[in-house]
């Protein structure tokens, strides 16, 4: 994932390649995966937008336009007065967590205490419509996590979020951070504006949409890529069987963290989709010192910062080499030529294209990522576009 760490840590940016870096990843069709392949190509924002037009182009969409310049100053200007700060990717304050991912967010409006994104952390996440007990669980666990030195990540929800990050704020130093799915200023729910204020005050948030953007259904999986990948591990206290935590869970292996999950009775649905990562090999959690002893942090110093545990199947293997631009552009015009409303198994879409799984999954990825595809249940892929 070396391609992916185009800027190294603790890069110095002009204002004129910030607004680069900006104006890049707004620019239409470049989500966070071809943002960073841009970046590896081109060396710099500035190049890859003066080649964007080229290799949109040869994917076959003409009149291709960038991101004015005059958006991205817009942003830049909201940004400022909600009072938050802008990190790039590379930069000194950048989530060092969130580097070696290859769908890293390019950049993230901050709010708070910047410093605790560099801190160890560990995610928490649940149901919103949690039970009484599984609410006492998570003020539990994040009160013994932040009084451990930990930061406790999550989502700001409503339920076990709320509970975890009101919690983290009660003990300790080391507080919470929030990622939102929308803009840096629009606090979803609503419900929650006090505990946001709180979290700005004592913790911090974050996002990676431009501020002012309401959250839309396509933001909520996004977001809780990015609270798995600020943590050493995810904590998964209650979920029904079908549930975003249990996408959180899923994407918390693709990057290599540790997931746990509380127990809970068999006849009670939200806590069937813990029960089951339990069942799958999730390590089981009865309290803090259970997560501790996992990542090995008896009489830890929370100033240093731990690698986190990867249980990564080896049968993956190897990443495959990185396609150029073109390529991958042709590739995406291809794939999305052969999809459209009605599903279409990935299987026939790899024989229809000739490609081998280890060339099609980060494509897949990246298409998902930035909202053109969707994946439905039984391997069946959907163009939304």
């Amino acid at each position: 994932m070396a391609d992916c760490q185009v800027l190294q840590p603790e890069t110095a940016l002009s204002g004129a390649e910030r607004l680069d870096a900006l104006r890049l990843i707004r620019s239409r069709r470049v989500g966070a995966v071809t943002w960073h392949r841009l970046m590896a190509e081109h060396g710099s924002a500035k190049a890859a937008l003066a080649a964007l037009p080229g290799i949109a182009r040869a994917a076959g969409v003409d009149s291709y336009e960038i991101c004015p310049l005059g958006v991205v100053e817009a942003e830049m200007k909201q940004g400022a007065k909600a009072g938050a700060r802008l990190l790039v990717h590379g930069e000194a304050d950048y989530p060092r967590a969130l580097m070696d991912l290859p769908d890293a967010p390019p950049i993230l409006w901050a709010l708070g205490d910047v410093s605790l994104l560099n801190r160890p952390a560990v995610a928490m996440v649940g149901a919103r419509n949690a039970s009484s007990l599984g609410m006492r669980m998570a003020r539990r666990l994040g009160q013994g996590l932040a009084a451990a030195g930990f930061t406790v990540v999550s989502g700001m929800a409503r339920g076990i979020d709320a509970e975890a990050h009101a919690a983290a704020m009660a003990e300790g130093d080391a507080s919470t951070v929030a990622v939102m799915a929308g803009g840096i200023d629009v606090i979803y729910p609503p419900e929650n504006t006090a505990l946001a204020a709180e979290i700005a005050a004592k913790g911090c948030r974050i996002s990676e949409q431009p501020p002012g953007l309401d959250p839309q259904a396509r933001h909520f999986p996004l977001r809780n890529r990015l609270v798995s990948g600020l943590a050493q591990a995810v904590i998964v206290v209650e979920a029904a069987a079908k549930s975003g935590s249990l996408i959180t869970a899923r994407t918390a292996l693709d990057q290599g963290r540790d997931v746990m999950a509380v127990p809970g009775h068999p006849f009670d649905a939200r806590a069937a989709g813990c029960n089951m990562l339990i069942r799958d090999g999730a390590l089981l959690v009865r309290s803090a010192n259970d997560v501790l002893e996992a990542l090995g942090m008896s009489g830890h110093d929370p100033d240093v910062e731990a690698e986190p545990q990867s249980r990564m199947p080896a049968m993956l293997g190897p990443m495959p080499a990185q396609r150029p631009l073109k390529d991958m552009a042709l590739l995406h015009s291809m794939i999305l030529a052969r999809l459209g409303p009605s599903p279409l198994a990935e299987d026939q879409l790899l024989r229809d294209l000739a490609v081998s799984p280890a060339e099609l999954a980060p494509e897949l990825l990246s298409l998902e990522l930035d909202g053109r595809i969707a994946r439905q249940p039984g391997g069946l892929l959907a163009r939304l576009d």
